[in-house]
């Protein structure tokens, strides 16, 4: 296909969406416009770097709203479409469902709607190169044992509000696809983290818990595993399925990386021990580690084989879990500004288990 000129990026100011942004802006000549409703875990500077850019463009929007689609979708006139917006965290999802089905299920199809809409002004060459590329994850699978691997034709399973959301939003851009006709392009990535991440989520909340010598709650027996991908790679595997994945077609992203939750936790206590400043009586973090209750329906294992990616698109993680997980830490000791008004906002309080708590992992 050729080579988008103007992309739609939802969610945007996003922890995903943000580094997909700053890709396109620094190693493409694509024109950028991000559509973010600005939701709690919005990030106020992490486009700071592209906002004075000529081919970059905001605009202010929920995706459930269809007249400002509409106008987004005819003032700007995309070539394609990049879907990040979503309500994305799990225990989120277990306190408060609704919030999930109305944007990741509603306001997915609202999406999908506009851009068939916007399909149907478009002729010859720039009607035949559009593509929808719908973000998605692995938990749309559900749960492995201690074997086996994601596929592209792994059926779905999912387990949680989140994910049945997700697996929703899946279902219907596969259905435009078929019954309307509209260029959809798929992935389903592993957990992400890196730059910018937004302090719930398992790695930054150990980092910076770690950093002020609390204890750092690990849910269950800290053995569930995940596969981790830096977000960085991530941008970078999104830029090339939709510029070169095929139409119809779904890629699993994940970055060769699995690890036990506890691994991960004691590998940050390990380079907080290094780089940061010691704990009073010269302690090692690994004894801030505290076992909590577990969360409900909490998957034991996710991994992904990407095999198809890398065969089909030429694309390979270029971080390592050991240079990306310090790459991280770096950043947020050199970015307290950035993460400390996040904290004292949230208060790093557990969610997720039906009942008041302190601590939460991701």
């Amino acid at each position: 296909m050729a080579t988008p000129k103007t992309v739609l990026v939802t969610g945007g100011a996003g922890f995903i969406g943000s580094a997909v942004v700053r890709l396109l802006i620094a190693e493409t000549d694509a024109r950028v416009v991000n559509l973010d409703k600005l939701t709690y875990a919005a990030s106020g500077t992490a486009l700071r770097s592209v906002e004075d850019s000529d081919r970059y463009a905001f605009e202010q929007a929920d995706i459930v709203d269809a007249a400002a689609l509409k106008r987004i979708f005819e003032t700007h006139d995309p070539d394609a479409v990049m879907h990040l917006a979503a309500e994305s965290h799990v225990d989120r999802s277990i306190d408060g469902p609704e919030d999930f089905i109305q944007t990741n299920i509603v306001g997915t199809f609202r999406l999908l709607q506009a851009a068939r809409q916007h399909l149907d002004t478009l002729e010859g060459a720039r009607r035949d190169a559009f593509r929808f590329h719908h973000i998605s994850t692995d938990e749309v699978f559900g749960s492995l044992g201690d074997d086996g691997m994601f596929t592209e034709e792994t059926a779905y399973d999912p387990r949680s509000p989140y994910s049945a959301s997700k697996a929703s939003s899946d279902h219907l851009v596969r259905a435009w696809g078929e019954t309307f006709g509209l260029p959809i392009v798929l992935s389903n990535c592993s957990n992400n983290y890196g730059p910018y991440h937004f302090p719930e989520k398992l790695i930054p909340l150990m980092i910076i818990k770690g950093l002020r010598g609390e204890p750092l709650p690990v849910y269950g027996d800290g053995q569930n595993v995940r596969d981790w991908l830096y977000v960085e790679d991530h941008a970078r595997a999104l830029w090339t399925v939709l510029s070169r994945g095929a139409a119809g077609e779904s890629y699993n992203i994940g970055g060769h990386n699995e690890m036990s939750n506890l691994a991960v936790v004691e590998t940050i206590c390990d380079l907080l021990d290094r780089h940061a400043p010691a704990l009073s009586g010269g302690r090692s973090r690994r004894e801030l580690i505290t076992f909590v209750t577990d969360r409900p329906g909490h998957d034991f294992r996710y991994a992904i084989d990407a095999a198809k990616i890398e065969r089909d698109l030429g694309w390979t993680p270029r971080e390592t879990f050991e240079s990306g997980i310090e790459k991280t830490v770096r950043w947020y000791l050199e970015n307290e500004g950035w993460w400390q008004p996040l904290a004292a906002r949230t208060g790093l309080s557990r969610v997720g288990t039906g009942a008041a708590g302190t601590g939460k992992t991701g």
